[in-house]
């Protein structure tokens, strides 16, 4: 029996990570096995990725190598980590997956979305997530949540109307693939918004 897969995606300062840990304790009291992992990253070779995409010194790379990048990193943490985990009846969450790609390479650089699909054929035709989760929250309340935006983060620098298009773009992926994702109320406290993840999660019957 594999494992199930379980992405979250939202705005820079979502609460991602934070809502990863609190799924966490809920699976792991009631003896779910796990991991967490992360995109770009969950492995040597794609956290090496990661420090190159997010490198605020590489200004100068342009918008086609980043999104080259993320896909090349998601090949790899593919083949290290979620694709044994899942053949092992381990759950995954993982800290976004390829509609980053489609949010912030497509929507937010413009890139063609064909050209998307293209490179990330192998994710998309091998390994899509049970559910991917939005945290629904706007670029403006994240980062007012997080105190700014990283200065050593490139991505997060990219400014507010960059962020803003990635926002439209989550909520025109939400539009098309209705079964695939759902979106997160994340008004309230992050315990609020842990058990509306949680209630969604049961009542969809992949976790009991």
């Amino acid at each position: 029996m594999k494992g199930k897969f379980i992405a979250f995606e939202g705005c820079e300062g979502a609460g991602k990570s934070t809502q990863m840990r609190l799924l966490s304790d809920w699976l792991t009291a009631r003896g779910i096995p796990h991991i967490l992992t992360r995109e770009p990253g969950g492995g040597a070779i794609s956290e090496a990725i990661r420090k190159i995409i997010l490198d605020g010194k590489n200004s100068a790379m342009t918008d086609e190598c980043e999104a080259l990048l993320y896909a090349a990193a998601r090949a790899q943490h593919l083949a290290d980590t979620v694709l044994p985990a899942l053949e092992r009846g381990v759950s995954v969450l993982c800290d976004r997956y390829v509609c980053s790609s489609f949010a912030y390479q497509g929507y937010g650089r413009g890139l063609p979305l064909s050209f998307l699909r293209e490179i990330n054929a192998r994710a998309l035709e091998r390994c899509m997530p049970d559910v991917t989760l939005f945290l629904d929250i706007t670029p403006e309340s994240a980062f007012e949540r997080k105190h700014g935006a990283d200065p050593d983060d490139r991505m997060e620098q990219a400014g507010a109307a960059f962020h803003a298009r990635v926002y439209e773009g989550y909520r025109a992926l939400l539009a098309a693939h209705p079964d695939g994702m759902a979106a997160i109320d994340c008004t309230g406290t992050k315990f609020e918004t842990s058990a509306r993840i949680v209630a969604f999660l049961t009542k969809r019957g992949i976790f009991a």
